[in-house]
């Protein structure tokens, strides 16, 4: 029988159905059962009490659980970086149909929670567009897809969007006002995570085979396969999924080739919460080590 990993997310995951139709991750003996979670405090709640094997998330989440105390689990946690996935896939500040930047000041924009990854972007983007972070309401709507479904019924008028999300929002007449491929390179979109070592060889074992499943979509293998299951999983229309298999192949916004996870990447990741959530420990900014070979944060990849 296969080893079953039960794998939190946010979006859908067309890499992870991909593997599994390829056979990739029937190399590894691996069945990969996703689990959609409303918000990152629960994805990583749920990941350490062992209600989830492993995460598709940002890595500013691990930062933010492995070394910040003000994180909102309200603790460090032995959570940890097995690979990287992609580099944002198309991460930008969207706003509802008619809206420009200008109109952003005195906007309710949606955030997964305001000490996220993603939040931090959207306060660069911002800052970019000349509006700071206190000239417009943040309101908590959780996940990806939960923050597109509010912002199309109006409950905001503007929040990040990534990963086929901003491509349905395009397809209803929204406007992308900001990207991070422009403002915040090079950018870390999604990596592959794991709490402590109880089910790390499986992570890496499914690290494997998401790597060997990137390195068959960038050699040109799968653009059918992964449009068929971005049409099917996101519910992409055809030239939109082909859009997001373009996506997947761009070198600044796609998928990281071998799963390496690039410490300058790291780096911007770093620099965004100490520039919106700087925060200092007994004299010492608590994101000093993140880079350390000896802070544990990453794993070295796994190979095919």
């Amino acid at each position: 029988m296969p080893t079953r990993l039960v794998v939190g997310i946010f979006s859908p995951s067309v890499l992870l159905a991909v593997a599994r139709r390829t056979g990739r991750l029937a190399e590894q003996d691996l069945e990969a059962t996703e689990v959609p979670v409303t918000s990152s405090p629960a994805q990583f709640r749920s990941l350490l009490d062992g209600e989830l094997d492993a995460a598709l998330t940002s890595p500013d989440n691990v930062l933010a659980y492995r070394f910040s105390p003000a994180n909102p689990l309200g603790g460090v946690v032995d959570v940890r970086i097995v690979s990287a996935v992609d580099r944002g896939m198309g991460l930008g500040l969207y706003a509802r149909p008619g809206f420009d930047a200008e109109q952003l000041r005195g906007a309710r924009v949606g955030v997964d929670v305001p000490v996220s990854g993603f939040a931090l972007a959207l306060y660069a983007l911002a800052d970019s567009l000349g509006v700071h972070r206190d000239e417009y309401e943040l309101v908590t709507l959780g996940s990806t897809p939960r923050r597109l479904a509010a912002m199309l019924a109006g409950d905001c008028d503007a929040t990040m969007l990534n990963a086929g999300n901003e491509l349905l929002a395009e397809e209803q007449g929204c406007v992308r006002l900001a990207s991070v491929a422009e403002y915040c390179t090079p950018y870390l979109g999604t990596v592959l995570a794991v709490a402590g070592d109880r089910r790390l060889a499986e992570a890496q074992a499914l690290s494997a085979a998401l790597t060997a499943t990137i390195d068959d979509i960038l050699g040109g293998g799968c653009d059918d396969v992964a449009a068929e299951e971005a049409a099917a999983l996101l519910g992409l229309p055809p030239e939109q999924a082909r859009r997001y298999v373009a996506r997947l192949h761009d070198p600044a916004e796609g998928l990281v080739p071998d799963g390496e996870v690039d410490p300058h990447a790291l780096q911007t990741l770093a620099g965004l919460r100490r520039r919106y959530l700087p925060e200092v420990v007994d004299g010492t900014d608590v994101l000093d080590r993140p880079l350390d070979a000896t802070s544990g944060l990453v794993v070295t990849p796994a190979r095919a």
